[in-house]
């Protein structure tokens, strides 16, 4: 026969923290018994030890400071999109006969997930018939592919594009 043990529930009023995990706080300035009288721990006079001061980040005294020696650089367009561009010469890792978009890419590893559009550049030779759909060619990429008898499906057209045909 298994013994049942009996738990305690516990109650509220007699719970406490463990033995070393509460100190007493500081009392500063109440005389030279506690350790921390006279000066407060502030040490001696200056604008440290007077009261209301404030550690402003990168404040130097009143000196120039050195965000504000060093020039201003750089430029970000909040406009600008990031083109992936592939070479036609990395295609013939692919298999004949696939249809190469943006997911095919990935999966092989010739582009990463983050662009804005797609670009497909003629560096290289292409040796097997591709449907390659993309968002821009550049012309020689459209001959390689067109020679080795795949086909160039332009994807996403323009916005300039759209709003000149209207």
């Amino acid at each position: 026969m298994v013994e049942q043990v009996k738990q305690e529930v516990p109650i509220l009023s007699r719970l406490h923290p463990p033995k070393g995990a509460v100190r007493a706080r500081l009392r500063r300035g109440r005389g030279p018994g506690s350790g921390l009288g006279k000066t407060s721990g502030h040490g001696q006079k200056g604008q440290k030890a007077r009261s209301g001061t404030k550690n402003l980040i990168g404040f130097e005294g009143g000196q120039m400071p050195l965000q504000r020696r060093l020039p201003k650089v750089g430029f970000y367009n909040p406009f600008s999109k990031k083109i992936a561009t592939v070479n036609v010469g990395l295609l013939n890792r692919l298999q004949a006969g696939t249809v190469v978009d943006a997911e095919v890419l990935i999966r092989a590893r010739l582009i990463q997930k983050d662009f804005d559009g797609i670009k497909i550049l003629g560096q290289g030779e292409l040796s097997r018939p591709l449907t390659v759909r993309a968002n821009a060619f550049s012309a020689s990429a459209k001959a390689k592919i067109e020679n080795a008898g795949g086909t160039v499906e332009v994807i996403g057209a323009a916005k300039s594009e759209e709003r000149t045909s209207e």
